[in-house]
Order: structure tokens, then sequence, then C-alpha cells
């Protein structure tokens, strides 16, 4: 998985934590939901990649 990937996918999913929390804080269920939405992606993104590399070092 590239660095930048990472990075990218562990701003989102810091992102959601955020979004999450402010949710639960001003009883937002909407955005509580996209917080639980952004880490999602985040968690989906990051198994992608790490697929990708397995895949890759089987094919080395």
């Amino acid at each position: 998985m590239a660095l930048g990937d990472k990075i990218e996918n562990a701003g989102q999913q810091a992102a959601g934590k955020i979004k999450e929390g402010v949710g639960k804080a001003t009883d937002d269920k909407s955005l509580e939901a996209e917080g639980h939405g952004d880490q999602a992606g985040a968690n989906v993104k990051q198994a992608g990649e790490k697929a990708k590399d397995a895949a890759g070092k089987l094919l080395d």
C-alpha cells in the first residue's frame, strides 16, 4: 500500500471519528451516521489496498 493511500485512509477514518463524536455530543443522528459511513469507507479502502499488496507479493 502506498504511503499516500495510508495517510489518506487514516485521515478519512479520523475525520469520521470526529464527525461521529460531534454527532453524539450534539444529538445529531445524521452527522453521527455520516461519521460511521466515513469510517466504513476508509476501512474498505484499506482492505482493498491490503488485498492488492498481497496479490503483488504472490506474483513476485
